[in-house]
């Protein structure tokens, strides 16, 4: 079953924006990370491609965030006050807020494993590799991050348990 780059180059975007909230940047990276991608690597087999761009884009956005919050510090120390790193929308729908909300609750790790797996659709073995723990750890934090999700759901009025 060969890996469908296309899919995954909205993928590594959505990933890339939930880590930056910021549209432009998301873009910018998810191309860096294609591009340093074809140039470097030669991986072979779904799970091995998934963890290159995986692991690329990771470190990016990583790299990115550092550089937006040290430009941050510096206009700071200039004296301008306003400073934003992100773009996210002010109207949402009461429904996204609740689940954004109860998003928020959750550890980074927890929220980038929920994305991982159930909005980029990473098989839980790939998620293993890009995260350096067994394929069994993974299922295991899966199921806690789940039920914790639904409590924290169940709590905004979206999910009856």
């Amino acid at each position: 079953m060969s890996l469908d780059l296309e899919e995954q180059y909205d993928k590594i975007y959505r990933y890339c924006y939930f880590k930056l909230h910021h549209q432009q940047s998301a873009e910018d990276i998810t191309q860096e990370t294609f591009l340093r991608y074809f140039q470097r690597y030669n991986c072979k087999g779904k799970e091995e491609v998934l963890k290159c761009l995986y692991t690329i884009a990771r470190n990016l956005c990583i790299d990115e965030y550092r550089e937006c919050r040290e430009s941050c510090e510096a206009m700071h120390r200039g004296g301008i006050q306003e400073c934003v790193c992100g773009d996210m929308q002010e109207e949402q729908m009461i429904t996204r807020l609740a689940v954004q909300r109860a998003l928020d609750k959750l550890q980074q790790e927890e929220q980038e494993l929920l994305l991982l797996r159930y909005v980029n659709e990473v098989p839980v073995a790939a998620i293993g590799q890009i995260l350096g723990i067994s394929r069994f750890a993974v299922r295991r934090r899966l199921l806690a991050v789940q039920k914790k999700f639904g409590m924290l759901l169940e709590k905004e009025g979206l999910y009856e348990a």
